[in-house]
């Protein structure tokens, strides 16, 4: 089993898996704000994430007998999370909120509302990268994952999850830049 993610998981996990619904609730409660934060990144609008996680944990609790440990819980969450995503898109359940990269601006420092403007930018920017660097950037930055564990779970070369987590960070940076990205 690795040690990355939660130390207290494994517990909580093997207490789920016998039946214990308070270690199930604290399961939830400990990993639904990376659920929710991937989902609304993938989507861009809060309903669409709520759905997700709500079903990403009544898919957990139906099959938690099947985590067999060999990787973090966290990362197992992670390709559920992901895969829900990608079922409901493909279902046309959701579609994803389209964004302009080049719409990205900042608001002035000394603006009181300034916080959580630029936390809406950051999701409305994240939303615009590629998909698959934003499932890069996702598991390294919500899930904790290191690049091998990301590797097993977006099943691509560790290699090729550094390469889409530095272009997703550079596309950011420069998303970000006051100017919305001009140079």
């Amino acid at each position: 089993m690795t040690t990355t993610g939660r130390p207290e998981d494994p517990g909580l996990v093997s207490a789920a898996t016998n039946g214990d619904t308070a270690a199930f609730e604290a399961l939830v409660r400990a990993h639904s704000g990376p659920v929710y934060a991937h989902a609304l990144r993938f989507f861009g609008e809060p309903q669409a994430a709520e759905d997700v996680v709500q079903e990403v944990f009544v898919k957990v609790f139906r099959s938690i007998h099947s985590f067999d440990g060999n990787a973090a819980f966290s990362t197992w969450l992670y390709r559920i999370t992901r895969n829900t995503c990608l079922d409901m898109l493909r279902t046309g359940r959701r579609r994803p909120v389209p964004v302009d990269v080049l719409d990205v601006s900042l608001t002035a420092p000394d603006d009181p509302a300034a916080e959580a403007i630029t936390t809406a930018t950051v999701e409305h920017a994240m939303r615009a990268l590629a998909p698959e660097d934003r499932d890069a950037l996702s598991a390294i930055g919500l899930f904790g994952m290191s690049y091998s564990e990301a590797a097993r779970a977006l099943d691509i070369p560790e290699g090729t999850v550094k390469s889409r987590v530095f272009r997703a960070r550079k596309t950011l940076a420069s998303a970000l830049r006051p100017g919305g990205g001009d140079r």
